[in-house]
């Protein structure tokens, strides 16, 4: 049967220098503590990600036509925009509802109200460069 030529090499090394021996173990055994590290810290953040999938429930947002202050009571007020102005669109989450009105004189702005403090929170103009 012939042999291969991988065969011939490996009978023919000479064994390594004492020296070069103990730089490839000390090199064998570095690579194998930094992996054994590196799978304890793959563990430790696939045991996390785990842990607070399971321990977060996610919160059911109430419906929109639903909205009800602290008290449980049903939220009624005004929302007084400028004179003129237009209203383009809404848009609610939670306890805050987000109006984009139009002005008289062309501008656009966004009035953001808190419902449960039933006041005015932030006023944002909307203009070109």
């Amino acid at each position: 049967m012939p042999r291969l030529e991988d065969e011939d090499e490996n009978e023919n090394e000479k064994p390594l220098d004492p020296s070069v021996e103990n730089v490839r173990r000390k090199m064998v055994r570095f690579m194998g503590i930094n992996l054994g590290i590196l799978f304890f810290a793959l563990m430790v953040v696939i045991a996390a990600l785990v842990y607070k999938s399971w321990s977060t429930q996610s919160p059911v947002a109430a419906p929109a036509g639903d909205i009800q202050t602290p008290t449980g009571q049903p939220v009624e007020a005004d929302i007084v925009l400028p004179v003129g102005a237009r209203l383009i669109s809404q848009s609610i989450s939670g306890d805050r509802i987000s109006l984009e009105a139009e002005l008289t004189d062309g501008a656009r702005v966004i009035f953001i109200y808190d419902l449960a403090g039933q006041k005015l929170i932030g006023r944002f103009s909307i203009r070109n460069k």
